[in-house]
């Protein structure tokens, strides 16, 4: 429709220099006419057909942009929640390699330069395309010789685009490249300004953005002298043109072969297309700078993730969907697609690509049902990789996870994730209340995983049921996951309480408390299989012993695996792995390790000195 609006403002334009010709050509044929009143009316009636023609290709025009340029918005709207939805499919080591402030300019500037491309740029390549089109028409039906000069400055135009075309591209991506670079150096800046502050290092910081921004501001000058060519370059041939056309175009009127008013009639076409053609040099940088754009994203939209789901046969599906709705509570809405039984790590080694560290070497241990694991060992010993991997943030480079005795890859990776209560070493808390934060897990999200095939009555279904439990059933919930957590006094003892902002990554609450939110927010989901990677360093021994307590009765009849680098955390578990240089050394429970008088006694006698002295 942008397409057919465009070319019908553009015939409403050009047609109206017909009508000025028209009255020019009249005055001088009847300028000596008595009758003064005849000519006014008649220059009149002119003048009306030419406002009437320009206010037609105006009411066109305008409907050109509400077409052109609101469908650059829609295309927008979809190209960002495109990224957005790739962003959220790629796995661990795409977020190591890469830097947030890269990834956010290239979901936002880097968008916007491609709309700039969809609309504006392609709506003024169709006017300068049907504009030149009908013009050149109209011109070479008055006269072609006259049209042939006026044309001779147009090669010259051409091979200028071509050229500068060129070097704006290249310019363009080596600013997009220095944005990021200014984007990632705020982003860290503010994410760690309790660093900065500490090491009183906010000077140094400054100077460095002072730096990246001037490297970027030499690229864009470089990028606005390139571009400033254009537009000399554009009057002093359209200048060549009115002077040709004067020149020529007098010589004709004497020779009898045009009129005067084709002469004036000329200057109007001429500059009609004075803008278009004007236009093109700030429509090639647009057209660059979104195929630079547009590069950077196809890299990212182009990326496969490491890990993936298993395509889903459609039988599959079905029963999920059917299991999935016709439950009754939250509980078995979550725990419908897959029982967690067995977990079993066979032969397993693992290295990280991106450092060539081997975490794991050859290390097999099973988990039964309803157990508890505990693994114990010195930093850098290979425990939070074994939690990575039975999340499935990362495949095993060789060696299997098998989960009820089938290999963990050919398990729905979303069912697998939806049964475990996950609380990391790095905890994180979103900029929201604490009563947020705690409920993070319990929201069932529809539009995972193979949402495609999940109907809209579905869906509905799904939504007011989640509506209805955070109406009713949440903030009970809530309250008893910070009670296990042993965090519900410190949240009362807040002015808020449990509506208190924890500011960005929780930047309000002590380490302790960050760790205790996040317990609560891996406990309150009740899964099937609970995780605790390190997460009790900030805590102390009474609050420690606590939770764990709690924890029992929370996962009774369920699995659970702690894993740290204290031995008070894990001497209640059914079975304690220690693990040195990814291999284990020891295996056994509290009593058995003590009685090996090996690295876990060591361990054990080690931190009860430090104890005695504190």
């Amino acid at each position: 429709m942008g397409v057919l609006f465009v070319g019908v403002s553009n015939y409403f334009a050009v047609d109206g220099f017909t009508y000025a010709r028209k009255a020019i050509d009249f005055i001088k044929i009847n300028g000596s006419n008595p009758d003064k009143s005849f000519l006014i009316n008649q220059l009149l009636i002119y003048a009306a057909q030419i406002l009437g023609l320009a206010v037609l290709s105006g009411i066109f025009l305008f409907f050109t942009r509400q077409s052109i340029i609101v469908m650059s918005r829609l295309i927008e709207y979809d190209l960002k929640n495109e990224i957005y939805e790739h962003y959220q499919k790629l796995d661990i080591a795409f977020y190591k390699r890469n830097n947030t402030g890269d990834m956010m300019n290239r979901i936002s500037d880097d968008v916007s330069r491609v709309r700039m491309y969809i609309g504006p740029a392609v709506m003024y390549i169709l006017n300068t395309f049907f504009r030149f089109i009908l013009t050149i028409i109209v011109m070479l039906h008055v006269n072609a010789t006259l049209t042939l000069y006026v044309l001779i400055p147009l090669p010259i135009l051409a091979v200028a685009i071509y050229f500068v075309s060129h070097i704006i591209n290249k310019k363009g991506t080596q600013i997009q490249e220095q944005l990021s670079n200014i984007t990632t150096h705020a982003q860290e800046a503010f994410s760690g300004i309790r660093v900065l502050k500490a090491y009183g290092r906010e000077s140094y910081s400054v100077r460095q953005f002072e730096l990246q921004s001037l490297e970027y501001r030499k690229r864009t000058i470089g990028l606005v002298k390139t571009e400033s060519l254009f537009q000399p370059i554009m009057i002093l041939l359209i200048g060549l043109s009115n002077i040709l056309i004067i020149y020529i175009g007098g010589k004709l009127v004497i020779e009898g072969k045009i009129s005067y008013g084709n002469i004036a009639e000329f200057i109007l076409y001429v500059n009609a297309l004075t803008w278009p053609i004007a236009s093109l040099g700030w429509v090639t940088s647009l057209i660059q700078r979104a195929a630079a754009s547009q590069t950077r994203i196809n890299e990212f939209l182009q990326t496969q993730p490491e890990i993936f789901n298993q395509p889903a046969s459609s039988d599959e599906l079905s029963k999920k969907q059917t299991s999935l709705f016709n439950n009754n509570t939250l509980n078995n809405i979550i725990s419908s697609t897959l029982e967690i039984n067995d977990i079993e790590f066979k032969n397993v080694s693992f290295t990280y690509s991106d450092s060539g560290i081997q975490a794991l070497n050859n290390i097999s241990f099973k988990i039964k049902k309803g157990s508890s694991l505990a693994i114990i060992g010195r930093t850098g010993s290979g425990k939070s990789t074994i939690a990575s991997l039975i999340c499935r943030l990362y495949d095993v480079s060789s060696g299997e996870v098998l989960l009820n005795n089938k290999n963990i890859k050919s398990l729905d990776l979303y069912d697998i994730r939806s049964q475990i209560g996950y609380a990391p070493q790095e905890v994180f808390l979103f900029s929201d209340t604490i009563a947020n934060n705690i409920a993070f897990s319990m929201d069932l999200d529809i539009n995972s995983g193979n949402s495609k095939h999940v109907s809209d009555k579905h869906k509905s279904i799904v939504n007011e049921y989640n509506r209805t439990l955070q109406d009713a059933n949440n903030k009970e919930a809530i309250i008893q996951a910070a009670k296990n957590a042993a965090i519900y006094s410190n949240i009362l003892d807040f002015q808020s309480g449990f509506e208190t902002i924890v500011g960005e990554r929780g930047i309000t609450l002590s380490g302790g408390q960050k760790q205790r939110i996040s317990i609560a927010r891996a406990i309150i989901k009740q899964p099937q299989l609970l995780i605790f990677d390190d997460c009790l360093s900030a805590i102390d021994t009474e609050t420690e012993e606590e939770i764990l307590n709690n924890l029992k009765l929370v996962m009774k009849g369920k699995t659970s695996i702690i894993i740290s680098h204290r031995v008070s955390s894990v001497k209640n578990a059914d079975n304690i792995i220690v693990l040195e240089h990814g291999q284990i050394i020891e295996q056994g429970n509290h009593n058995e390790l003590l009685n090996k008088k090996g690295i876990y006694f060591e361990l054990n006698q080690m931190q009860l000195l430090e104890e005695e002295k504190s």
